[in-house]
């Protein structure tokens, strides 16, 4: 996808999914009203007690090549909102450490939650939020849903043209025999956040995090969305297109929010419609 294709105009683009991440997620799970078509905006968090608002708490977590300050602006508005916001540092080392770093965050906050994943972030809440009857609602934004024994590869493999692989730059090898994986500096931008200003993308090439291919291959011990009401927002153009590019088979409490967003729509601000 080039930088001026399928894309709404970042100007004309009122209001993002932050907001929205409270409201999806809330509707009929913790008192509020079921909106029929809102427009909101996406910001930030951090770490936060869910005490005397009674709102639930919401807990963000990025994928991978990414970090939490994707969330910043999706965290100042729900702070505004009055939410309750944690911005979980994913390790991105294997998929059952990562799930369970999450799950001993959630573990630790009281009252109801709000779990968001972004990309290789659904592969991590599918997980951690199994068991734990705190987590009211799950998110996936541009994020992979996985049946129980896919990988994060294997999701991205089910759909024609994904453009990630060759992406990658040559593997670094780790001391515990994993291999950090990178995508190429100059690829970066165009793969993982084309609607972004070019400087930025750039700042975020050279400061992406690596994840390893053992969190890449590990195969998925879980499957929340199958359980716990679920919404989904994702990309319609896109060469990194997985899961959320079609809809979840079998049974599922989740329900769909398709939105023309980019890859990194936790960065920017977008139109997303909420179901009736």
């Amino acid at each position: 996808m080039t930088r001026s294709t399928g894309r709404l105009s970042r100007l004309r683009m009122l209001q993002g999914s932050g907001a929205a991440l409270a409201a999806l997620g809330l509707s009929g799970t913790v008192g509020f009203g079921v909106p029929h078509d809102m427009q909101v905006k996406e910001q930030e968090g951090v770490m936060s007690e869910n005490k005397a608002s009674g709102k639930p708490t919401i807990v963000l977590v990025h994928g991978a090549f990414a970090d939490s300050s994707g969330w910043n602006e999706i965290i100042s508005t729900l702070l505004t909102l009055g939410y309750p916001v944690v911005a979980a540092s994913n390790p991105l080392r294997s998929l059952t450490y990562d799930a369970g770093y999450v799950a001993s965050i959630l573990a630790s906050i009281k009252g109801p939650i709000v779990l968001v994943g972004h990309s290789y972030g659904g592969m991590v809440i599918s997980g951690a939020a199994k068991g734990n009857a705190k987590v009211k609602a799950l998110v996936y934004i541009c994020a992979d849903a996985p049946e129980v024994g896919e990988s994060a590869f294997d999701v991205a493999d089910r759909f024609p043209g994904s453009a990630l692989g060759p992406t990658l730059a040559p593997p670094v090898p780790q001391g515990d025999g994993a291999n950090d994986l990178y995508i190429q500096q100059n690829k970066f931008p165009a793969l993982f956040c084309p609607d972004v200003p070019e400087p930025q993308a750039r700042r975020m090439a050279a400061s992406q995090r690596a994840a390893t291919d053992v969190a890449l291959y590990e195969k998925a011990s879980g499957a929340a969305w199958k359980t716990i009401p679920s919404w989904f927002v994702w990309e319609t153009n896109s060469s990194r297109r997985r899961r959320t590019a079609s809809w979840p088979s079998g049974p599922t409490r989740a329900r769909r929010l398709r939105s023309r967003v980019a890859r990194t729509s936790f960065l920017s601000p977008t139109r997303i419609p909420l179901p009736p």
